[in-house]
């Protein structure tokens, strides 16, 4: 996977600047991406992708964030709607698969509603059934690539199974998809997360699955892959903030004591502090990883702490950076500010940090977490 992701990397580190500093979309690492292959990582090859797994997301979208977040998180949002797609193919949209694999078509998920806030699983959007065509109505509040994915996996309530979940596969070119609202965020300034308003028909056969099968699809295909995914770009994020503080307090010196800023003990101390906690987070990601491959009893467990964890570290780490690297840091020298920007999106971004420190909480009490 290295050959397809170099090329990537090199572009999206060129633009990845500018990007933030104008808050525009990475058109350019996103062609990339399209040319490159990686766009059907995790899908089978049978259907034209590159047949990885885990391992491989974690190691491609760490990677991507750690030149530019806003880019690793619209390749995050394509690929998490690639997965439920490969499990359950819309039978009105038989190639979709084989196109969100080869790169004409980029992805993205419209869960995320001001009804239901950061309880992703629980949409208040409605669809009603009239024969052979659903009427959506929604309005989505944070959409990754919005106005500028080609295909959207939509969630509502099923208009055939009363208390149940739908997810629609949504083309972009469908009457009555509207991108509501600029994108302006603290990080993550070029990922287009503006909120979307729905009001279309779509055929029945758009639906991924069975009537009502929306909510196990949401938690059991979705959430695995994204918090995979976001936990790797919590950690890339960390680790180019790690490498930046450790390369500046090395070169830079004091000069009237003629040492570098890392021979200062407390620098050294907050340094080893950053890279263990980073190392720590690492191999959790990696023993994720593993489970979602060789499922035990314990995986949702890892499921629902790496996200949280990793989360959470990424802010302790690209904040210990800043300090460590001082001046040079806040005055963006170094684009340490900007993984510390975009480090604040993920422990937000649902489901939520302090979500999953409950759901965790409620599973190892022997509590139903719905």
């Amino acid at each position: 996977m290295t050959a397809h992701l170099a090329p990537v990397l090199e572009i999206a580190a060129t633009h990845a600047r500018d990007v933030d500093a104008e808050g525009r979309y990475p058109a350019e690492a996103v062609q990339a991406l399209r040319e490159s292959g990686l766009l059907g990582l995790t899908v089978p090859t049978e259907a034209g992708g590159l047949g990885g797994g885990p391992h491989e997301l974690v190691a491609t979208v760490g990677g991507l964030a750690g030149v530019c977040g806003s880019t690793a998180m619209i390749y995050l949002m394509h690929v998490s709607a690639v997965m439920p797609v490969a499990v359950a193919p819309p039978a009105g949209l038989p190639k979709l698969l084989n196109q969100l694999a080869d790169g004409s078509t980029l992805g993205s998920l419209a869960f995320s509603e001001a009804g239901s806030r950061s309880h992703f699983w629980a949409p208040v959007s409605k669809a009603t059934r009239d024969g052979d065509t659903v009427h959506l109505t929604a309005r989505k509040s944070w959409v990754t690539s919005a106005g500028q994915a080609d295909v959207y996996v939509v969630s509502t309530g099923s208009p055939d199974v009363e208390g149940g979940v739908d997810l629609f596969a949504v083309p972009a070119d469908t009457a009555g998809l509207e991108v509501a609202g600029p994108w302006k965020g603290m990080g993550l300034r070029g990922n287009a997360s503006s909120p979307m308003t729905i009001d279309a028909q779509v055929p029945v056969e758009h639906r991924l699955g069975e009537a009502g099968s929306g909510f196990e699809a949401m938690l059991n295909v979705v959430m695995p892959w994204f918090n995979l995914g976001n936990s790797s770009v919590s950690v890339g994020l960390s680790r180019a903030a790690v490498d930046a503080a450790v390369t500046h307090t090395s070169a830079s010196k004091l000069e009237h004591l003629d040492q570098s800023l890392s021979a200062l003990p407390t620098i050294r101390a907050q340094l080893a502090k950053m890279s263990i906690e980073l190392a720590t987070m690492s191999a959790y990601l990696g023993v994720t990883a593993q489970r979602l491959i060789e499922p035990r009893d314990d995986t949702m467990l890892y499921v629902l702490g790496v996200k949280a964890a990793t989360n959470d570290a990424a802010l302790r780490i690209t904040d210990a950076a800043m300090r460590v690297c001082g001046g040079a840091a806040f005055s963006e020298h170094l684009q340490l500010d900007r993984y510390f920007r975009d480090a604040r999106a993920g422990h937000v971004m649902a489901p939520t940090a302090d979500v999953l420190y409950d759901f965790y909480g409620k599973a190892i009490t022997n509590q139903p977490l719905f």
